[in-house]
């Protein structure tokens, strides 16, 4: 009798996550069921894989807690082709909502929630709408390589930013060429990242800034999960880069539209140097048992 994973269906503004409760870090997936599982037509269908452990129960639960010993859950998150992956904006509001639910922490309004990953500790908090979280100091990082994408007609340079996991971020010209561009195709860097990029398209809107809030759309495709409705670290990337080409008067809040919805950007200092923080919504869709 094959084994059966309890898992629930999750989604942030249309970035969806199969995720599951292991405190103990019993469960041990390979590569291939952590894609099997994702697979939209032979498994549940995901962009990613979510695992609530302790962070006490892993081996990279270690580094979370010497960072922060409340950092109780880490999010072991795992690409849709079963790749581990260091961080996940929308992931981990979804992983917060998934905890909460199941009665495995409790969070008011206004309070925050220490998560691990291997990105490091990101505090998570609770708001009215959903939930905010500090993705920590971000880094001009990965140099300016050429990016080509399908239906694009010239080669693009990019920005790279990495925000816990990298990004490389293209500015385009309208919503033609944000709208035409095949990202069913890998778009090709040159030079080519050694761990990979996620690849965020970036069209400013008209104006620019409204009400002192910057406004973009946005479309990515992720490194190991391919194009998904939305990206919340490759958001916060792309507000970042909108607001490096925009010069010193730019604002430090931004509106994303991605095909999946809204998300909201804030850049902000701390104590080690500038931070930025991601909010949007976070559900859970429905709860399943699946045959491994």
């Amino acid at each position: 009798m094959s084994p059966t994973l309890q898992f629930t269906k999750g989604q942030g503004t249309g970035n969806d996550f199969v995720l599951f409760s292991d405190p103990d870090g019993e469960v041990d997936l390979t590569a291939a069921q952590l894609a099997a599982i994702a697979d939209r037509r032979f498994g549940v269908g995901a962009d990613g894989v979510l695992r609530a452990v302790r962070s006490r129960s892993l081996p990279e639960g270690a580094a979370a807690l010497a960072e922060d010993p409340d950092a109780e859950w880490f999010m072991d998150y795992h690409n849709a082709d079963g790749s581990p992956s260091e961080m996940c904006g929308n992931g981990i509001r979804v992983f917060v909502r998934y905890l909460l639910e199941n009665g495995l922490v409790e969070l008011e309004n206004g309070d925050a929630l220490a998560i691990g990953t291997r990105g490091g500790v990101r505090d998570v908090q609770r708001t009215a709408s959903g939930f905010s979280v500090d993705l920590g100091r971000w880094r001009l990082d990965g140099g300016e390589p050429l990016v080509r994408a399908k239906n694009l007609s010239v080669a693009r340079p990019g920005l790279g930013i990495n925000v816990g996991n990298p990004h490389v971020v293209v500015a385009l010209a309208s919503d033609e060429e944000l709208d035409g561009a095949d990202l069913s195709f890998v778009p090709q860097l040159d030079p080519a990242p050694e761990a990979g990029a996620n690849v965020e398209f970036v069209v400013p809107a008209d104006p620019l800034v409204q009400d002192g809030v910057g406004r973009i759309r946005m479309r990515v495709h992720e490194r190991g999960s391919g194009e998904t409705l939305s990206c919340g670290t490759g958001a916060a990337a792309a507000a970042l880069a909108t607001r490096h080409w925009a010069g010193s008067g730019a604002p430090h809040q931004w509106r994303v539209e991605v095909p999946g919805g809204v998300l909201g950007v804030r850049m902000f200092p701390a104590e080690d140097g500038e931070h930025v923080a991601l909010s949007g919504p976070a559900e859970l869709v429905f709860d399943g048992a699946l045959q491994l």
